[in-house]
């Protein structure tokens, strides 16, 4: 399977940004307890879905008509105060077409600093991110997915 091309990856972006990163509602759960949110645009649809509060684990995955072809599961926890939700959302906020997995490379505000490293490329990948505050470790998460067949 080929790797997702720029206006999938266009779309990934804007479902990213309307949903969880932008404060988006949930939708009905599918599963007891979880937390479930969904974007669609024509054929393309979008679908973030984890269990869990300050430890949690979940799963962002693309169909194309209803065909999965893109995932990607993640677990992550806070580890100090404070931590921010609306930070980590902002930071979220700002992936870019290059890496289009979590937040950028690198990003700040005030006291906060969020960090992505990613091995791979959209079609198979894993990463880690993490936010600091004020140089203190207050969150971590890591990341796979890739192309699915």
């Amino acid at each position: 399977m080929d790797p997702l091309n720029k206006e999938q990856i266009a779309f990934l972006l804007r479902a990213k940004r309307a949903t969880y990163a932008g404060h988006g509602a949930e939708t009905a759960s599918c599963r007891p307890s979880s937390h479930d949110l969904r974007y669609r645009e024509g054929d393309l649809l979008y679908i973030d879905t984890y269990l869990g509060g300050e430890r949690f684990t979940g799963e962002e995955a693309l169909w194309i008509g209803d065909k999965p072809v893109w995932a990607m599961n993640y677990s992550g926890r806070t580890t100090g105060t404070p931590f921010s939700g609306d930070f980590l959302k902002d930071a979220l906020a700002q992936c870019l077409p290059d890496t289009p997995y979590r937040g950028p490379g690198y990003y700040t505000d005030g006291s906060y600093e969020y960090r992505m490293t990613v091995n791979g490329d959209v079609s198979w990948f894993n990463g880690y991110e993490t936010i600091e505050y004020k140089g203190q470790p207050v969150y971590e998460l890591t990341f796979s997915g890739g192309m699915v067949i």
